[in-house]
């Protein structure tokens, strides 16, 4: 029988292969993440600055070992490169010869763009972000149509594949105010369908500065914990790690919010991993989450912290 003849084979003969993380267990390579939530909660910014953290070769937000530092292509035709991306990339502490973009001013890049998998092959690039999603649909991309979707980004799932890049999309939601979160991306369900992990970002119900990132769909991993981050006045933008945190995701928005001890447990640990800190910041960022200084007493003695002086300031460490 010829190969072209060949209607079927046994799995028996298909070679086994382990799914590679870009972050465990929330970003696989070689598939499509998509990044979703309301408008103003944070999505672009959570994305520039894991890229940031990425191209650096640092840990990631939960304390995950850092990988060597590695190039990502991020594509945003809705902002302007020069006076509003690099500058984001730059605050988020980017290595910017390590962000790679397609330069799409004469011929605007859609998801069925050869240019795609050619510029992830030149530049190596591990991680490859769309933002937003509707950019980068063609003329008959309608988002509503289910068998279109899934020919679109079937296409796009099978170059995330070729090149083992870990694909995210930025999404918006829509307003539906019931059902699942996770029927409420825009567009055709076939659109969720097609990826192997959705991730949505939402602000705190009491805390409007702190948001959280977390997963809503898990087809290749068990569900990880949520992933806090805050606007800072002070600092600006703030990683704030695991945060234990109570979602009811059958409704519209987050409703629930962190449990205050535990997060603030994580916050402090993640603040002190890397040597000492000013307790005067640590107090503040508790603040921030409205955590008593009684309680931010009790979990120093708890993770059993020091206190040491130096030039005059208290510093808390880890013992």
């Amino acid at each position: 029988m010829s190969e072209e003849s060949k209607l079927y084979e046994y799995y028996s003969s298909v070679e086994e292969n382990k799914i590679e993380w870009l972050w465990y267990p929330y970003i696989p390579y070689g598939k499509l993440t998509i990044v979703e939530g309301d408008p103003g909660e944070g999505k672009s910014t959570f994305m520039l600055h894991l890229a940031a953290l990425l191209t650096k070769g640092k840990a990631l937000p939960d304390g995950s070992e850092a990988q060597p530092p590695m190039t990502v292509i991020y594509q945003c035709p809705e902002d302007d490169i020069s006076d509003t991306i690099k500058p984001r990339l730059i605050s988020a502490g980017a290595d910017c010869s390590r962000v790679a973009f397609v330069m799409d001013e004469e011929k605007p890049l859609n998801f069925e763009d050869k240019r795609i998998e050619e510029t992830i092959k030149k530049t190596g690039a591990r991680l490859f972000i769309f933002d937003p999603i509707q950019s980068f649909l063609v003329q008959d991309g309608d988002m509503h149509s289910a068998g279109r979707m899934r020919s679109i980004l079937g296409g796009l799932a099978l170059t995330a594949a070729r090149t083992k890049c870990a694909i995210v999309l930025i999404g918006h939601m829509n307003k539906s105010n019931g059902g699942k979160n996770l029927y409420r991306g825009l567009g055709s369900i076939d659109i969720s369908a097609i990826a192997r992990s959705i991730l949505m970002v939402a602000r705190d119900a009491e805390n409007p500065l702190l948001r959280y990132m977390f997963p809503i769909k898990s087809n290749l991993a068990p569900e990880g914990p949520a992933i806090g981050f805050m606007f800072d006045k002070h600092n600006g933008f703030v990683w704030m790690g695991v945060c234990d945190l109570n979602i009811k995701t059958d409704n519209a928005s987050l409703d629930g919010r962190a449990e205050k001890s535990g997060t603030a447990t994580d916050v402090i640990i993640s603040m002190l991993k890397e040597g000492p800190v000013p307790s005067a910041d640590i107090f503040e960022r508790m603040a921030l989450l409205g955590i008593s200084d009684r309680t931010v007493y009790k979990i120093k003695s708890n993770l059993r912290i020091a206190s040491v002086k130096l030039n005059n300031v208290w510093y808390w460490k880890l013992g």
